[in-house]
């Protein structure tokens, strides 16, 4: 359990950079955040496949990669592209906030549907834990939401980002519990291997994403990237390498390496309530980005938020066999 925790909160850490990339790189469009990423997570895989992880992944069926390619597309890919646009549009507060809900939203989709493989946490001793993550994040965000309302802008946009974080937050309520199942069915398996299967698939999606995207910009300029962007890396090159690299590195393989040792070691439903790590990282770093000190507000939904975790890891679960 232990080292379960430990490895979610290291994938915690990890993935919280992707919420300061969109605001780090303003004139990339989401689309290009999400290729560059995938691009870099991917060209990191390769060689990562041939001096580590050969082996194992010759013993991968082809409905095994099948599986990779869906969880790639769907918990990488398309959750990326909405993150990226939801903060681009209405701001990091608001997708944080939005995305935030990931740990009440899988424990509560989880603890149904897993109750047979990973035993059920009765609803009555995991509400006050519940409870609490859900109090800690209102409080986290309460501050920030207000900022956001004192300065909606265009109204149109700030919805469409909070559209568009409700899409990201469904894309990863599916992905932890099906990455989970395959995990869970496959526990002789390297987790390691397995993150490198996902980054091997993304590669031939990344390549196809950039390519129709300089198809699109010089067709119709506009349409997707800004028309004062010039291909193939921007207005500041060095910049855009760098961080995709880093969080192709970081976020993308090591971050899915630890969440798959995390998830063969912990039940999903209290699993994905870990995900709180990824929020309270990606706070962390939006405030040393921005220069300032969290308010009070959110120090005491950190302490709610981490209490709530604690109190989950005391739960045990219960075998019901139906």
């Amino acid at each position: 359990m232990l080292i379960g925790l430990l490895f979610a909160l290291a994938a915690g850490l990890m993935w919280g950079l992707v919420f300061v990339a969109p605001v780090m790189l303003p004139g990339y469009a989401p689309a290009l955040l999400t290729v560059g990423r995938y691009l870099a997570f991917g060209l990191i895989a390769l060689p990562l496949a041939l001096l580590l992880d050969r082996r194992v992944l010759r013993e991968l069926r082809p409905a095994d990669w099948w599986e990779a390619a869906k969880l790639s597309l769907i918990g990488n890919f398309l959750y990326y592209l909405c993150l990226s646009a939801a903060i681009q549009r209405a701001g990091a507060p608001l997708p944080t906030m939005i995305i935030g809900t990931l740990p009440v939203v899988i424990a509560v989709c989880a603890n149904h549907r897993n109750r047979v493989r990973d035993g059920h946490l009765p609803w009555g001793k995991l509400a006050p834990s519940l409870a609490l993550i859900a109090a800690g994040l209102t409080l986290v965000n309460r501050d920030e939401m207000a900022v956001l309302q004192a300065e909606a802008g265009d109204p149109r946009r700030y919805a469409e980002g909070a559209l568009l974080a409700i899409a990201a937050v469904a894309c990863w309520t599916w992905y932890p519990i099906r990455n989970a199942d395959w995990l869970r069915a496959h526990a002789d398996r390297s987790p390691r291997a397995w993150a490198t299967a996902q980054g091997l698939v993304t590669l031939p999606m990344a390549l196809i994403g950039a390519v129709l995207l300089a198809l699109i910009h010089l067709a119709a300029p506009g349409t997707l990237i800004p028309t004062s962007y010039t291909l193939p890396l921007g207005n500041r090159p060095l910049a855009f390498i760098g961080l995709m690299a880093a969080i192709g590195l970081c976020s993308s393989w090591l971050g899915t390496l630890c969440w798959n040792e995390a998830s063969q070691r912990l039940p999903t439903s209290l699993s994905g309530q870990l995900i709180v790590f990824e929020t309270l990282a990606a706070l962390a770093y939006a405030f040393t980005w921005a220069g300032r000190w969290p308010p009070p507000a959110t120090l005491a939904g950190v302490a709610l938020l981490i209490a709530g975790v604690v109190w989950a890891l005391r739960i045990d679960p219960v075998v019901t066999g139906d």
